[in-house]
């Protein structure tokens, strides 16, 4: 078993999305208690550029692993890939980011290792020399603490729950790379750290990936709004989404969001979703209204300045991340505060 914790970055069209970079500082939060080494391994089609320019902003080796059909993304293609060239290696951990990608070929992945699997991470501890892994389960009402068996683990961490770093501070682990080396080749970044290419022939056999489909130009809506009005089952009926509207009109820069539960009755359309499989948002100003706060919300708008949840319910996870919280039925608190407001 090699002492090292490895992150698989996420990209999109030749570029590090911003979760890699907090699953980063998750990795390196964890190399502190567990002595280890944290490198990137990242997955695509011409990454090497990508891969080098990872390596210096973060002074860490990264394992370029290029392959045509690992791009667009295809999750039999990733795991034909990943598993080998991961299980060759023997890390303690395999950062995976708990988003829609991470969570459709993390479970196999796992399975192919032969590792325990555990999703929705928010943070771990070490008590009495046992490393567990917390997540919240019964829409956020209860953390639980996962210990995991296995030699290896594929973590799959919740996105906003550990902030980029703004700079990488340290030297490099100039450890040499336990890798296959016969497949590819090194090469020095420039930083004092290296860039692993290895080439991956594997194409998947059952499924084939059709294209990605661009969101349309007025989906961008909630990426843009200062104010995020948002609503969730709790709302009762489809009409009452009006009150919902009339209140986010009291805001300039403002927009309509939902969670999941919402979209799924078809009240509102996709594009208006805040979630792991919708929309991640940081406005000035998140209202909450009738959102329960299950975890897969959360991750969503965590990163929003200020947080107002409306709620029946006074256990609704949703005021455990609310800087200010109103029990009480929404259908009744609204209109009597844009009557306030009206006046």
């Amino acid at each position: 078993m090699n002492d090292e914790i490895l992150v698989i970055a996420e990209m999109s069209e030749g570029r590090v999305l911003p979760v890699t970079y907090e699953l980063i500082a998750f990795a390196r939060a964890l190399a502190g208690e567990e002595s280890a080494a944290v490198r990137i391994m990242a997955p695509g089609r011409n990454v090497e550029a990508v891969a080098r320019d990872l390596a210096q902003e973060t002074s860490m080796d990264v394992v370029a692993l290029e392959g045509d059909a690992l791009e667009p993304y295809n999750a039999e293609a990733w795991m034909a890939a990943l598993a080998p060239r991961i299980a060759a290696r023997k890390p303690l951990y395999i950062c995976i980011p708990h988003t829609s990608r991470g969570c459709d070929f993390a479970p196999g992945l796992s399975v192919r290792l032969g590792a325990a699997c555990i999703t929705a991470v928010e943070d771990f501890r070490r008590q009495d020399g046992l490393m567990s892994f917390s997540r919240s389960i019964c829409n956020g009402k209860i953390r639980m603490h996962v210990a995991p068996q296995t030699d290896m683990t594929v973590l799959c961490v919740l996105p906003g729950v550990f902030k980029a770093a703004t700079e990488y501070q340290g030297k490099p682990d100039h450890s040499p790379l336990p890798a296959m080396k016969q497949e590819g080749h090194f090469q020095d970044s420039g930083a004092g750290v290296h860039v692993e290419v290895l080439k991956s022939h594997d194409r998947p056999q059952k499924t084939r990936a059709l294209g990605m489909i661009p969101a349309a130009a007025q989906d961008l809506d909630l990426a843009l709004a200062d104010v995020i009005v948002s609503a969730g089952r709790g709302i009762g009926a489809e009409e009452n989404l009006e009150w919902i509207r009339r209140l986010a009109g009291l805001f300039s820069k403002s927009a309509v969001g939902c969670s999941r539960a919402v979209c799924d009755l078809g009240w509102l359309d996709h594009k208006h979703q805040v979630g792991l499989t919708g929309r991640s948002v940081a406005p000035k100003l998140y209202i909450a209204c009738g959102v329960s706060g299950a975890v897969q919300h959360i991750a969503g708008m965590r990163g929003s300045r200020l947080v107002i949840a409306i709620n029946t319910d006074p256990r609704a996870a949703i005021f455990q991340v609310a800087d200010a919280g109103i029990v009480e039925d929404l259908n009744i608190f609204i209109p009597l505060l844009i009557e306030k407001a009206a006046g």
